[in-house]
């Protein structure tokens, strides 16, 4: 339990770098999945930094653990974009946004907790 609130206490600051940086970046591109992409991809360097280090206590190879978790947004990133895109005409960007950020916490949460970290928790008590 100690673990799912870890991380969704790093997911949320990093939530909030997302927010902030779509937000600065919509407002000078007014393509949606442009500010999507680039605050996405801040908001997982982040999390990944904070988790690896504070959540999962990896010591595992860091390369190897980003890629893995590049693979998840290898699937994520199109499949949220593409329904991002699809909704933006409809829903206010910022709703999207929320669901969205809500949909990665949980299925990224699994994703490393089950395959990224697995074999390396608790590995580096420093």
């Amino acid at each position: 339990i100690l673990q799912m609130v870890k991380f969704t206490l790093f997911s949320i600051s990093a939530g909030v770098i997302q927010i902030g940086s779509f937000a600065v970046l919509e407002i000078f591109i007014q393509d949606y999945w442009i500010p999507y992409l680039i605050s996405l991809v801040l908001s997982i360097l982040w999390n990944f930094t904070l988790n690896r280090k504070f959540t999962f206590h990896s010591a595992a190879n860091v390369p190897i653990a980003m890629l893995k978790v590049a693979l998840f947004y290898c699937v994520f990133a199109p499949v949220s974009t593409w329904w991002t895109h699809a909704l933006a005409d409809n829903l206010n960007a910022y709703v999207i946004e929320i669901g969205t950020m809500a949909i990665n916490l949980v299925t990224e949460y699994l994703y490393c907790r089950f395959f990224v970290y697995r074999n390396s928790m608790n590995t580096n008590q420093k």
